[in-house]
């Protein structure tokens, strides 16, 4: 079972001490969410980062002042994290807020408002080759062990946040109507501008042809990579050792190519296709 020291477990779920405690579950679970929040949610390592690049400006008429000032877990902190009780009531209406959290476990508030969702789901198969570097580099996580070694801690739920199916299935909620959107990793590579207009579209905002051109150009990976103010080079060293691993490593599609052999990748595929069975959700990469 995981490392005690590291983590502690919130309603089944791993979460790293480091950014957790006992006080910040219980600020998210008293959360006021307020009618214009709009959550990024995400399974760690498919987006999250990005999304805190992105909605800042996307909120605030395309200024960039706030993603290239203020540090990105303070421009769109984490709902669960430690930080939020310092940082979210003194941020201006629309909040970004994201969160890792699955559905059932968010504020009883968010339930009842009319607070806007955007879900981003990776190829699973991305999203563990990148926690393994992660986890690599960053010293509150257990080591990973061998990658095949982590595959199985992967598969059985035994990281932080558990199942990365538990995760993308909870989030699949009818009853959330037009609150929510659901976009992926890939869409965002392939046509970021394009998933920009419809995040605004959804979000019933503007920005001029112009002002939009800036922002995607901004929160382009190459950008985001140089931005100290989200690339975590601003963590200190013994927290996140960039020289093991770059946070912001690649920012592509594909890479697990590199790290699954067949056999493995046949393990891999059948265990999440079976857990996704009957949930009627189809992902652009299930065709790979």
């Amino acid at each position: 079972m995981a490392d005690n020291d590291l983590y502690m477990v919130y309603h089944g779920l791993l979460l790293p001490k480091i950014v957790h405690s006992e006080e910040s579950l219980k600020y998210l679970e008293n959360f006021q969410v307020k009618d214009d929040d709009v959550f990024a949610v995400t399974y760690p390592k498919s987006g999250t980062t990005w999304m805190q690049e992105i909605l800042p400006p996307l909120l605030n008429g395309g200024d960039l002042t706030s993603v290239e000032t203020i540090p990105n877990w303070d421009r769109a902190p984490w709902l669960e994290e430690t930080r939020a009780a310092l940082v979210l009531d003194k941020l201006p209406s629309p909040r970004a807020i994201v969160s890792h959290m699955h559905y059932h476990l968010m504020p009883p508030s968010f339930f009842k408002s009319k607070a806007k969702v955007i879900y981003v789901t990776r190829n699973p198969k991305d999203v563990i080759v990148s926690s393994f570097h992660f986890h690599q580099m960053a010293s509150f996580l257990e080591d990973p062990g061998t990658f095949e070694e982590f595959t199985d801690k992967f598969l059985s739920g035994k990281v932080f946040f558990a199942k990365w199916t538990d995760h993308v299935k909870s989030w699949q909620k009818p009853e959330l109507g037009d609150r929510i959107m659901y976009i992926t990793y890939e869409e965002m590579l392939q046509d970021l501008r394009g998933v920009l207009s419809r995040i605004l579209k959804f979000l019933g905002r503007e920005l001029s042809a112009e002002a939009l051109d800036r922002v995607v150009d901004h929160c382009t990976f190459k950008n985001m990579k140089t931005n100290k103010m989200s690339n975590y080079t601003l963590v200190p060293q013994e927290f996140m050792d960039n020289k093991k691993s770059p946070f912001l490593r690649k920012g592509i599609a594909g890479d697990w190519k590199n790290y699954f052999s067949p056999e493995l990748d046949a393990k891999f595929t059948a265990v999440i296709q079976e857990e996704m069975k009957g949930s009627n959700i189809r992902f652009p990469w299930d065709e790979e």
